[in-house]
């Protein structure tokens, strides 16, 4: 009998070039999908939630704030920090412009689940700073791009409760922004007295969820921004927004 002869190493080169090619056209494929195909954005009636606001970090280059504030624009949601030891590089400036602009700030930080509670409040807490904020501090909860994909789901949710207790024993109040699937994995039994702010394309009206904030489009065109730029609602009317403002919790001094 003959002996069956051993693959070459041409052959496994073959073959680990067609896995990695089979892997990037599943990686473009979610791509596309994500950016072409699946809704990025849903109309908002400005008259029904006449507060609205942008979410801005690096990649959002110089803006204006002040055209943005003339553009009926009333807040603005800044990325601060991720993981353990990222700091966004513009977050000092665009806290600056919108604070001259007059317009209400907050400021939100990436989690990474692959960090500790500890770690990654202390990083966003460093970035902060003594800086006043008229908006709770705000955890970015993500499944996404394979964020903390060896990291269980308990340790995640034992590493985000870490951080938000120890955001809240600052004197802070805290806030989780996630969508639809973050809110049913994460949010609905453990994080209820956290406010939610929901990215979702789907109308406002239509959405019988206890969020404060919507995120309803990645598609925005405003004044002082170059290219597009994430829009958001404040789920009611003026008089609840001052009262909103009202019972946010800062830090004594700030």
């Amino acid at each position: 009998m003959a002996k069956r002869q051993a693959a070459t190493s041409p052959d496994y080169i073959k073959w680990l070039l067609l896995a990695g090619a089979a892997i990037v056209i599943v990686v473009l494929a979610a791509v596309a999908a994500r950016r072409y195909i699946l809704p990025h954005s849903v109309a908002v009636d400005r008259l029904r939630y006449p507060i609205a606001g942008i979410d801005v970090s690096n990649h959002n280059g110089t803006i204006d704030f002040d055209s943005v504030r003339d553009d009926n624009y009333q807040f603005v949601l800044i990325k601060a920090s991720e993981g353990k030891t990222f700091k966004d590089p513009a977050f000092g400036r665009h806290y600056g412009g919108a604070r001259a602009a007059g317009l209400k700030v907050g400021a939100y930080h990436f989690f990474r689940k692959n960090r500790t509670g500890e770690e990654q409040a202390a990083n966003f807490l460093d970035v902060i700073g003594n800086r006043t904020l008229d908006l709770p501090l705000v955890i970015d909860l993500e499944d996404d791009w394979g964020n903390g994909a060896t990291t269980s789901y308990d340790t995640a949710v034992e590493r985000l409760l870490n951080m938000i207790a120890i955001l809240k024993g600052k004197g802070y109040s805290v806030m989780i922004y996630t969508n639809k699937d973050g809110y049913n994995k994460y949010y609905k039994d453990m994080l209820g007295d956290c406010d939610l702010w929901l990215c979702s394309f789907t109308s406002p009206d239509l959405l019988d969820l206890p969020h404060r904030f919507q995120q309803y489009s990645y598609e925005g065109e405003v004044d002082g921004v170059d290219g597009e730029v994430d829009l958001n609602v404040f789920r009611g009317d003026r008089s609840d927004w001052e009262h909103y403002l009202e019972q946010v919790n800062r830090p004594a001094g700030q």
